[in-house]
């Protein structure tokens, strides 16, 4: 069916899509009038198509926590530690730069599709990975998986923003906290004990089923997805530039004070490049007909403080969860699966805290106070962990963990609430995106900050039999590594109090 209903239109049963239109006059153009009457879907159509989106959400979800366990393994495999980083920042880049192509495309194309073709791109990056025979083949598989990624949980949250008004959202949202806190819990665990009693390489296939599974269900259950029809310009310029921006900055971040002195030649010149091409991806968003990041949605203070909470909390935690196991191997002298078994309580009181409180944000008439307070906590939290990294003992570690996990969780779903409650229907994928692409590139520089301070104290030529014994001590510098995230979650905390509490919409737009 592609009949349309107050600008509304269901997915075609063939998956053809819909014309748009070419042009960029009619870039702004409103959808297409009604046609053909349309039921709308019922609650129990809603709650099976947010359930099939259960699976690709714990996909994108598991990926980075499954791998923060592993680094230290793959790391001393390929005698390699001063790159391990990359791992993690080389797929969040590529996700970055294309987490906001998925949205526009996705507004086009539909989410059936773009979820789909996610997918595929995902679990080709995920082969290449599993089979890489030294850290640069792994570096690119993990790039390929990230342009695949970047699709994953951001069209999952589009199709949530399509189903459900804003003040019916956080019910839904409920099934995505399930998801999270699944992913949270199994990825340290499995990532530890796969690298301890089986090969790392495993971390990269055992999700193939899954993604089969996935795409099966969201061809089927999506054909009656509504659409809200706009189309786009997709900035690929945009994309390379803020790719090539932030590589650049993260080599810098990488090399200096580890292989090259922070004033050598090398680094500056990749600090130079990195401002360069950081202004002219500026320059970009101010002179296009349709930039990456649409600046529509950011004059909007409402949508621009919510990215922003959302942005340098998740940052934080990023950082958190793939730095946490590092610390636990390299000072405390932890196996890789007690270190994932002690992140469990993180991930699962952060994302159960999430659906919590997802629950009261539309049925209380401020709903900030209850994330500002646990926001608080959190940060509290984050600084005990910081003055306790030499002494700390298992019970504290994990009351701390408990205390962090339950402190942000209130804040994400407040985000994106308070995100899709401010923009227009046909403006989601974009305004979602957006978020993804904001929060994912604070995560990607904090990772990359993170990693500096780490790997600073490592010979550039340490045997990866001596790695262990290099790292082992450097307390101090977990010390500052927590600490910074603590600062990162203070930003976040005072963006949710500068943050407007607008009453939420009730309907969905053009319904």
């Amino acid at each position: 069916m592609d009949d349309k209903v107050s600008g509304r239109a269901v997915e075609a049963r063939a998956g053809e899509p819909i014309a748009l239109g070419t042009g960029a006059g009619r870039a702004a153009a409103a959808p297409a009038p009604p046609s053909v009457d349309v039921a709308p879907l019922t609650h129990r159509e809603r709650r099976v198509i947010v359930m099939t989106m259960m699976l690709p959400v714990f996909l994108g979800s598991i990926d980075q926590s499954i791998l923060a366990t592993s680094l230290p393994t793959i790391g001393r495999a390929f005698g390699d530690v001063h790159d391990l980083p990359w791992l993690i920042t080389s797929y969040l880049i590529a996700g970055t730069a294309l987490t906001p192509l998925y949205g526009k495309f996705a507004d086009i194309r539909g989410r059936r599709t773009t979820l789909l073709i996610a997918l595929g791109i995902y679990m080709v990056g995920s082969l290449v990975s599993a089979m890489s025979t030294s850290m640069l083949m792994l570096i690119c598989g993990r790039i390929v998986q990230g342009c695949g990624g970047g699709g994953l949980t951001t069209t999952a949250n589009m199709v949530l923003g399509d189903i459900a008004a804003p003040k019916d959202r956080a019910k839904y949202y409920a099934y995505f906290s399930a998801a999270f806190t699944s992913a949270g819990a199994c990825g340290p665990t499995v990532g530890g004990w796969i690298c301890q009693h089986w090969h790392w390489s495993l971390i990269f296939l055992w999700k193939f089923p899954f993604c089969l599974i996935a795409g099966t269900l969201s061809f089927v259950m999506l054909r009656r997805l509504p659409r809200y029809e706009r189309p786009h310009r997709l900035d690929i310029v945009g994309a390379v530039l803020v790719m090539a921006a932030s590589s650049s900055f993260m080599l810098a971040l990488n090399l200096g004070g580890v292989r090259y002195p922070w004033l050598s030649s090398p680094v500056l010149a990749l600090l130079g490049c990195a401002l360069l091409l950081g202004t002219a991806f500026v320059v970009r968003l101010l002179s296009a007909v349709e930039p990456l990041i649409p600046i529509s949605i950011l004059s909007d203070s409402t949508a621009r403080l919510a990215i922003l909470a959302n942005s340098f909390g998740w940052g934080s935690l990023i950082g958190l969860n793939i730095f946490l196991p590092m610390y636990l191997q390299d000072v405390l002298g932890w196996t890789p699966t007690d270190s994932g078994l002690s992140l469990v309580i993180l991930m699962v009181t952060l994302n159960a805290s999430a659906g919590i409180s997802s629950q009261l944000i539309g049925r209380v008439k401020h709903y900030k106070l209850v994330p500002i307070f646990c926001s608080a906590v959190a940060i509290g939290a984050v600084v005990a962990l910081a003055f306790s990294t030499s002494h700390i003992n298992p019970l504290k570690f994990e009351v701390i963990l408990f205390l962090i996990g339950t402190g942000f969780g209130p804040t994400s779903p407040l985000a994106q609430v308070a995100l899709q409650n401010t923009v227009a229907n046909h403006n989601l994928g974009s305004a979602i995106g957006t978020m993804n692409f904001t929060r994912t590139l604070v995560g990607t520089i904090l990772v990359a900050v993170f990693g500096a301070i780490v790997l600073a104290g490592v010979p550039a030529n340490a045997p990866a039999a001596m790695v262990q014994h290099v790292m082992t001590g450097t307390s101090a510098t977990f010390s500052i590594v927590f600490a910074t995230a603590a600062a990162t979650l203070t930003v976040s905390l005072l963006t949710v109090l500068l943050l407007e509490e607008k009453p939420l919409r009730g309907n969905l737009p053009g319904a």
